[in-house]
């Protein structure tokens, strides 16, 4: 399972598994930062090949990303609508099924509540992931948190990691 948090300056990536019992295990994470100093196309060329990569390295078979949503700046939609774009055609070249989540129900799943706050979410991945630490920086938890809500949806993880 990949998840990805797309983004034209910053795209956060979570590559989760289940272990035989069944609890969510986390294979990789980080975030695929191109150059500021490129135009927009060569951003998302760097976006895509990284993307890419990931599947070829990992073979997921399910890319987890957030439903476009309205932004109130019609700019910063467009920009993140392209960052989506290319992480969806590289899904799509790899014949891999793609989920959509809205941000608040990714917050549901891992969180337990939709409000939940960047810090909430990055303490539950680490908690559900039994991690010593939250994965860094915040779009890779985002990422993570992506394909961890496919996982928990979909019944792929057959029991959530012990919470509390």
């Amino acid at each position: 399972m990949l998840g990805v948090d797309p983004g034209s300056q910053v795209t956060g990536y979570g590559v989760v598994s289940r272990t035989d019992a069944g609890t969510p295990r986390l294979l990789e994470c980080g975030v695929v930062r191109p150059p500021a100093a490129q135009d927009m196309a060569h951003k998302l060329a760097v976006i895509h090949a990284e993307i890419s990569r990931l599947i070829q390295r990992h073979h997921p078979d399910v890319l987890a990303i957030e439903t476009v949503f309205v932004a109130h700046n019609a700019r910063s939609a467009l920009v993140l609508g392209q960052a989506r774009g290319v992480v969806v055609l590289a899904a799509a070249q790899a014949s891999l099924t793609l989920a959509e989540y809205a941000p608040t129900v990714v917050k549901q799943a891992v969180t337990g509540t939709g409000a939940a706050t960047k810090t909430q979410v990055q303490q539950m991945v680490a908690r559900l992931l039994r991690l010593a630490s939250p994965p860094k920086p915040a779009d890779a938890a985002d990422g993570v948190a992506l394909a961890l809500t496919h996982c928990l949806r979909s019944g792929r993880v057959l029991k959530r990691a012990v919470v509390g």
